[in-house]
């Protein structure tokens, strides 16, 4: 497999399954030293961890929940201290909830807010210094295709996701001239383990709304984001990649 991201090191959130893992699996099949982060599932951490130090790879796992500063500022720090700096950040980690917009309590609304939308930004503010100081870097965030076709009882998903690809954008042209790209990548439906929490799929991202008629592999998220955080995608920015069928013609 090409190293295209040989000496780079790559921080993947919510990276215990799913598609976090895939991505940081697949970084690291392509040369890069990984921290493999998770907020509570040790096991599952430990567990991508040890599949890419056997594979010849690189990696740490740190727990640590991206909503709070401190967690994550001690994260970057075994970053650096283990790897030496950080070049890519993928912003993964996300809650999912279903709940009634009337049903809906405003701390629900501020919990799964804090992990997409504010977590996001606590991490770019610890990792930029990093990426400044390697000379560039790059920024992948996921988002998804509820905010963009209007999902029911997610209206806090929804927004959480709106305003992360509000933030890429900004963030794209702010860090520019430190030769850091930021980036959002909105899958639509995905063959995945959906947590209980999550509940059923919506009913809008299923059924016979998909043109291609099938849902996306989780190796196809990833091999978008790789395409972003990599070598050949040097000179894009600001952008939000659809993967999702033809689902949303975004």
């Amino acid at each position: 497999m090409e190293q295209t991201f040989s000496g780079k090191v790559a921080l993947v959130t919510g990276a215990g399954k799913n598609i976090g893992r895939t991505i940081a699996l697949d970084l690291a099949a392509r040369g890069a030293s990984l921290v493999v982060n998770g907020r509570s599932d040790r096991a599952a951490v430990d567990a991508v961890v040890a599949e890419i130090n056997a594979g010849g790879g690189r990696a740490i796992g740190c727990l640590a929940d991206v909503a709070d500063p401190v967690a994550v500022g001690s994260m970057i720090s075994d970053a650096v201290a283990a790897f030496g700096g950080l070049d890519v950040l993928v912003s993964n980690a996300g809650l999912r909830r279903q709940t009634p917009f009337l049903e809906m309590s405003l701390a629900e609304w501020r919990e799964i807010l804090s992990v997409a939308l504010d977590g996001a930004f606590i991490l770019a503010r610890a990792a930029v210094p990093h990426m400044i100081g390697r000379g560039s870097g790059a920024i992948v965030a996921l988002s998804g295709i509820s905010t963009h076709v209007g999902t029911p009882n997610r209206c806090h998903v929804s927004a959480s996701k709106a305003g992360l690809e509000g933030l890429m954008r900004a963030l794209a042209v702010e860090l520019a001239p430190h030769r850091i790209t930021c980036n959002t990548v909105a899958p639509g439906a995905v063959d995945t383990v959906r947590g209980a929490s999550a509940g059923g799929q919506p009913t809008t991202l299923t059924g016979g709304g998909i043109p291609l008629g099938r849902k996306a592999a989780v190796e196809e998220i990833s091999a978008a984001v790789r395409f972003l955080a990599g070598p050949d995608g040097r000179y894009i920015t600001g952008q939000t990649l659809h993967v999702n069928g033809g689902a949303f013609l975004g």
